[in-house]
């Protein structure tokens, strides 16, 4: 479905239990799109409202030439929230994956009295700089030869993942179908930039320690290595880790069932 919001723009989101009490969102990574998510909206909406959105400038939501900045994404995440009736005072929950993990994170200090847990998946926000695998993600997505770009596209995909012969070529197709629109390659770039020359303020980041936060990461992560999880241990100690075997950057693509059932335990423990 799609909402516009008030600044003008049109966005896409899947929308699941409306009927339910306890809102969560769901933010994808660069470049990706609610669709990774698989049915794990829709089997948590048994239990809760769940919104898995595409972010301003991704998948089929609008793309304008904005400069796509973390600080831009967390207005932008309020504004839609606000625009689909979830106010400030309403309490929700957050699961974000890479970019959106980042999202998440910088979301949750400026509205801490509005996150009831958050749930941090392959998240960046602590890295130093591009790994080698961003920076031929971003090539691949910049590539204008479309043979060139598809086997690019695919080659970093396969490195996504614990084992290449999982990818669905579908993934590769609705990417390349996604950044030939127009203000794609500028929003992905954008987004890049932003989010791999910036970082988390740490001391910031010790505020949000007394929200009740998951974080799941893939022992065979290529794009943001799997050490970065301890890395955010240290500050949110209070989180609970679960490194996935078997798993690349998107455990939720591997390992669904794992990471279903953890999340359901999470979400549902109310000993918080």
């Amino acid at each position: 479905m799609y909402i516009d919001l008030k600044e003008g723009f049109k966005i896409r989101y899947d929308e699941y239990g409306k009927d339910k009490q306890k809102h969560i969102l769901f933010i994808h990574g660069l470049g990706s799109s609610p669709i990774v998510w698989r049915d794990i909206p829709q089997a948590l909406s048994e239990h809760f409202h769940t919104i898995a959105v595409d972010l301003i400038g991704f998948g089929e939501s609008d793309k304008p030439e904005l400069n796509y900045t973390i600080s831009y994404f967390v207005q932008f995440i309020q504004n839609f929230l606000r625009q689909i009736g979830i106010n400030d005072q309403d309490k929700i929950t957050i699961i974000g994956h890479s970019l959106g993990g980042y999202i998440a994170i910088e979301y949750a200090i400026m509205n801490r009295e509005h996150i009831e847990k958050l749930v941090l998946i392959d998240t960046s926000g602590m890295l130093d700089g591009p790994t080698p695998l961003l920076e031929q993600y971003l090539d691949a997505a910049m590539e204008t030869d479309p043979n060139l770009r598809y086997n690019k596209v695919k080659k970093v995909f396969e490195n996504l993942l614990a084992i290449p012969s999982r990818l669905l070529p579908i993934i590769v197709d609705i990417f390349i179908s996604v950044i030939e629109k127009p203000g794609a390659k500028h929003a992905f770039e954008s987004a890049f930039r932003n989010s791999t020359t910036t970082s988390i303020n740490l001391e910031k980041l010790k505020q949000i320690r007394n929200i009740p936060c998951l974080i799941i990461w893939g022992k065979k992560d290529n794009l943001i290595p799997v050490d970065h999880i301890h890395k955010f241990g240290q500050i949110l100690k209070d989180a609970e880790l679960l490194v996935i075997d078997d798993a690349g950057h998107s455990p939720f693509i591997e390992k669904t069932a794992i990471v279903y059932q953890k999340l359901l335990t999470f979400l549902l423990d109310t000993n918080f």
